[in-house]
């Protein structure tokens, strides 16, 4: 089961992520997001990984499709709740680097 708890803010949706983001869950969680931004069509999509204990490379695939998903509308993406380990996975993988992503200092 995926936990995705959304906020929304005038041009910003805010998606909380409360689940391992690992090859089972990333379909479900992915799904979810998607659905709610062809829904909503928000200028900006706030990923919100302060609750996510554990993320592997899916978890990398799906930044990178929202990404693409967001450019596709207009918007762009945000990455907030970083723990250190997420921070550094994040950074050794070259996601930052997207040109509608900005990543949050690490908060944790």
């Amino acid at each position: 089961m995926t936990h995705v708890d959304f906020i929304e803010r005038q041009d910003e949706l805010i998606a909380g992520i409360s689940a391992e983001i690992d090859h089972h869950t990333v379909v479900g969680i992915r799904e979810e997001i998607d659905r709610r931004m062809f829904y909503r069509r928000p200028r900006r999509l706030t990923l919100d990984l302060g609750s996510v204990g554990f993320m592997d490379s899916s978890g990398i695939a799906l930044i990178i499709g929202r990404c693409e998903v967001a450019r596709s509308m207009g918007a762009t993406v945000r990455l907030v709740g970083l723990s250190a380990q997420l921070s550094k996975l994040i950074r050794l993988s070259g996601v930052e680097r997207i040109d509608n992503l900005t990543v949050a200092p690490c908060e944790r």
